[in-house]
């Protein structure tokens, strides 16, 4: 368990420097340049996702709650919807016009919609550690950014565009998550 909660540690304090703690960014540009400091902090980042694989390989899962079966499908739904957000995250979409943080958003609801569907012990120390710094994220990023200054939406035909990309994504996830996690979607 301590590999997975280090390596989420890590993940959540990598990337909370910049919104929490600008001047140690700013220290840490200043030492290593653009390139340095991008750098180190995609080599922390590699070294979180290998402790939380690591972690997560290592824990023999005990039940800590029962998931409801009612909340699959909902849970299925939120989970399209939280990819939907971080391919939008990347393009211009109208949705961006309702959500400040698309990627974050999308994060948080992958990690509530896992919860809903997990409930051994080391599903709700990831899920759970995910959702919440998501959700710390955002509001440290809203402190630090101020007013929410929108684009303009973009043509219907982008936006189309926008949900295949997403379709594809979906379905893509769909078809390697058994592979990737050991369990089906269905």
């Amino acid at each position: 368990m301590l590999l997975l909660l280090l390596g989420v540690l890590l993940f959540a304090s990598v990337h909370l420097v910049p919104s929490l703690a600008p001047g140690m960014k700013a220290s840490w540009l200043g030492r290593l340049g653009e390139g340095g400091y991008k750098g180190t902090f995609s080599l922390l980042l590699l070294a979180s996702f290998a402790l939380i694989i690591l972690g997560w390989r290592s824990i023999q899962p005990e039940l800590v709650y029962l998931p409801s079966p009612a909340l699959h499908s909902p849970a299925l739904a939120i989970m399209a919807l939280a990819f939907v957000l971080l391919v939008v995250s990347n393009r211009r979409s109208r949705l961006r016009l309702l959500v400040r943080h698309p990627q974050l958003s999308g994060v948080a609801l992958w990690g509530i919609a896992h919860l809903l569907l997990n409930g051994d012990n080391r599903s709700v120390l990831l899920f759970g550690a995910m959702a919440a710094w998501a959700i710390a994220e955002m509001i440290a990023i809203n402190a630090r950014d101020g007013a929410w200054i929108k684009d303009a939406a973009p043509s219907w035909m982008s936006e189309g565009l926008t949900l295949a990309i997403s379709a594809v994504v979906i379905a893509v996830v769909i078809a390697l998550h058994p592979w990737l996690s050991g369990m089906p979607v269905w």
